[in-house]
């Protein structure tokens, strides 16, 4: 398992790419085209959503509001999956096509557990947080027409991932899992919890607060919905293998 590409890119327009005019409305810019770097490049947490864009130095995050953040620092895509869609669409798609920061090799990026920790090179330590939903923008820029759909249905979205531990990377450093929770709350899952299947969200909880607090608390509502439905009284969270409570993190607040 291998770092493949590592990818960043800067603000750009509709008219910042030639083929590419008209891919988003006049004015929007977006920072969903990765471009392959060699490195060395630091991650580290960026800070709070909102405020704070990549995990990666140099690397441009345009709507803070969607995008960015200490839980969606790094987004990781597979390039066997980015392989199955060459074929599917019949066009090529280069390292940093989906906007991942990280083109990964030999690593099941979907079905990676919620809270999974990889090791990127000898610093560097990520934990899996969510899955990718796709946007408007991110269709735009394919310019493939019922993508949202066509990729909802797949349910391979890549992930993203928290920093744990900062550190340099570069493309061919080695990934290697080094904590894997025993639950089975997958990216995977999480994404059709969140897309086409929402009774499995209440799922999601298994994962405790390894998960992405938005996707948390989307769970924790769907349960309270539940349980006002079926007359049961509110429950909390409690720490289970999914939990970081008692896990040390040097970098991300929890």
């Amino acid at each position: 398992m291998r770092l493949l590409s590592l990818n960043v890119g800067r603000a750009r327009t509709s008219g910042d790419r030639p083929g590419h005019e008209g891919a988003f409305a006049d004015g929007l810019a977006s920072g969903i085209d990765k471009r392959p770097v060699p490195g060395p490049v630091a991650v580290a947490a960026p800070g709070p959503k909102g405020t704070a864009g990549s995990g990666l130095a140099g690397d441009a995050v345009v709507s803070l509001r969607h995008h960015g953040g200490n839980d969606q620092a790094v987004y990781a895509f597979a390039r066997e999956d980015l392989d199955d869609w060459e074929r599917a669409l019949g066009r090529p798609l280069p390292h940093g096509a989906f906007g991942e920061n990280l083109t990964t090799l030999g690593v099941d990026v979907n079905g990676a557990r919620i809270g999974e920790r990889w090791r990127i090179g000898t610093d560097l330590l990520l934990e899996v947080t969510s899955p990718r939903i796709p946007c408007r923008v991110f269709a735009d820029w394919l310019g493939e027409s019922g993508w949202i759909r066509r990729f909802t249905q797949e349910a391979a979205p890549g992930a993203y991932l928290r920093v744990i531990q900062p550190g340099e990377i570069r493309a061919g450093d080695p990934i290697t899992v080094v904590h894997r929770p025993a639950h089975e709350v997958t990216v995977s899952y999480a994404f059709r919890a969140l897309t086409t299947d929402q009774p499995l969200r209440a799922g999601l909880l298994a994962a405790g607060d390894a998960l992405h607090p938005e996707l948390l608390e989307k769970a924790l509502a769907y349960r309270e919905r539940q349980n006002r439905a079926t007359g049961r009284p509110k429950t909390r969270p409690e720490a289970g293998e999914g939990s970081r409570e008692g896990v040390p993190s040097t970098n991300v607040p929890v």
